[in-house]
């Protein structure tokens, strides 16, 4: 590791971690030093999307207002930070006027109307040779679905429309003013090709828009610029830099992942699971198209071969609605009632479509096992342990199509991410597994963040020494499988249950 001194007004180890969630606003300081990585919250806020007219969209000036607030409050405890990254969650972006100003707020992913765009485009644009041109699952919220609503519902917006920004690009601009897209985001949109490394032409001309909007595509550790002026006088942070870092969070948050050589697979766990292993080049296949795997952008060039599933999202909705029934389980609650609920009850399939944003979990779970013959749920302990064990059993279900393409490739699963503190899930995707769990960090996506930062000013090499880093800086908890005969006649049932189909 070299350490190449400081620039003037800054501390040479110091770095800040922005990490924008659908869900949260955290903000965190890191400190390397002695080849280790110590990191501290210093900032967190809610963050939700607002409805305008019926429509979610995602007020990023308020955000924006939220991010200079934690940096203001960094500066005043008197940290000089050598850089700032921010990474976001996927596929939403921003337009731009020609004076730089939002024609319209960005639209939230989680909008209903993106699965009838969705349906609309394929029709007009086979999804195979969508997925031939990018390797990119198909899913209703991607990039180019939003695009294609945007330009039927609401073509005014469009033809405003000098520059598109993808949403950590608008905070990068906002601080900076240069307008500039991350590669691990720019391959979110599914409007990226990554044989020719470019936008695809092919794609934006159905569309019906224009290359021009879209920028200049920019590797992971980018230094982007300064502070603008503006921003400059009123935080007072001295002479920071702002990172492009990997700022799609699961590419951050896979960068963080403490392993080595190539017998692994992740799992990225929170809202989703992002579940995958890591490829030196895309994987665009017939097999892969049929199992609907995605192709991402990683760092030092790498692509995430990896599967989005509907993670603990369901989780959070049954206890949201627990809270408004006046049931005030803490999440260590309904895991311990989880524990002595009865194994194996029924199953769902985390990804069947009713789960997407319903009005009420738990009753969308109720449907989903009436329809297949299955006993409903009776407790809070109960639904959570349907939830857990069929979240377990669908990650074998992808680990087996995994294998189906790369034979005998994976040999342990490593659980990064928030998820990773459900003890109990972990023990469950052992078990369902058969393979050894290690998880750890939980904070993996502010830490690959901030090991980005470091790279790009040459405190640390590559993705291998990142990792190793990483390895030294954070405890990892291992899960070995225990009764896995049971789990596999439970896998028996759930495959009858992971291709249902609402009639």
């Amino acid at each position: 590791m070299r350490n190449r001194g400081m620039s003037a007004g800054v501390d040479s180890n110091v770095f800040v971690g922005i990490d924008l969630g659908a869900e949260s606003l955290r903000v965190f300081t890191g400190f390397l030093g002695d080849k280790t990585l110590r990191i501290d919250e210093v900032f967190r806020h809610p963050n939700s999307p607002v409805e305008m007219g019926g429509v979610l969209h995602w007020d990023v000036e308020t955000m924006f207002e939220r991010i200079k607030e934690a940096l203001l409050m960094i500066s005043k405890k008197g940290f000089a930070p050598r850089t700032i990254g921010i990474d976001t969650w996927g596929v939403d972006f921003g337009l731009f006027d020609a004076i730089g100003k939002l024609v319209e707020k960005p639209f939230c992913y989680r909008d209903e109307r993106n699965q009838l765009a969705m349906d609309e485009f394929l029709k007009v644009f086979p999804r195979e040779r969508l997925y031939d041109l990018t390797g990119i699952q198909i899913m209703p919220f991607n990039s180019v679905f939003q695009m294609y609503a945007c330009s039927k519902w609401n073509p005014d917006f469009l033809s405003q429309a000098e520059d598109l920004l993808f949403m950590p690009d608008i905070f990068n601009y906002f601080l900076t003013g240069r307008k500039a897209t991350e590669f691990t985001f720019a391959t979110t949109s599914q409007l990226y090709n990554p044989k020719k490394a470019t936008w695809e032409d092919e794609i934006l001309s159905a569309l019906g828009i224009s290359r021009k909007i879209f920028q200049e595509i920019i590797p992971p550790a980018t230094v982007i610029g300064g502070i603008g002026p503006s921003c400059d006088r009123e935080l007072d942070l001295g002479d920071v830099r702002v990172v492009a870092v990997a700022s799609h969070d699961t590419a951050s948050a896979v960068a963080a992942v403490p392993a080595s050589g190539e017998s692994w697979a992740y799992i990225s766990s929170g809202t989703w699971s992002l579940m995958g292993i890591e490829l030196d080049k895309p994987c665009i296949s017939e097999v892969s198209l049929k199992h609907n795997f995605t192709n991402e952008g990683g760092m030092g060039g790498r692509f995430r071969f990896l599967k989005n599933i509907c993670g603990l999202w369901l989780l959070r909705r049954c206890r949201d609605e627990w809270l408004r029934e006046g049931k005030g389980f803490s999440y260590d609650d309904i895991i311990e009632m989880a524990k002595i609920s009865k194994p194996f009850l029924s199953l769902i399939n985390p990804d069947d479509p009713r789960f997407y944003n319903p009005y009420s979990m738990t009753g969308a779970i109720g449907d989903f096992c009436r329809e297949t013959g299955q006993d409903v749920p009776d407790s809070p302990g109960q639904y959570v342990r349907v939830i857990l064990e069929s979240l377990a059993l669908k990650y074998r279900y992808v680990l087996e199509e995994i294998d189906s393409i790369f034979p005998g490739k994976v040999r342990r699963v490593h659980i990064v991410g928030g998820g990773g503190k459900n003890r109990l899930l972990n023990q469950f995707t052992a078990d369902a597994t058969g393979l050894e769990v290690l998880s750890g960090p939980y904070e993996a996506t502010v830490v690959g963040n901030i090991m980005a930062q470091a790279v790009s000013v040459g405190l640390v090499d590559d993705l291998e020494e990142m990792r190793a880093v990483v390895g030294r800086s954070f405890p990892v908890e291992k899960y070995r499988p225990l009764d896995v005969s049971a789990w596999d006649r439970a896998f028996e049932r759930f495959k009858k249950f992971s291709v249902y189909e609402r009639r």
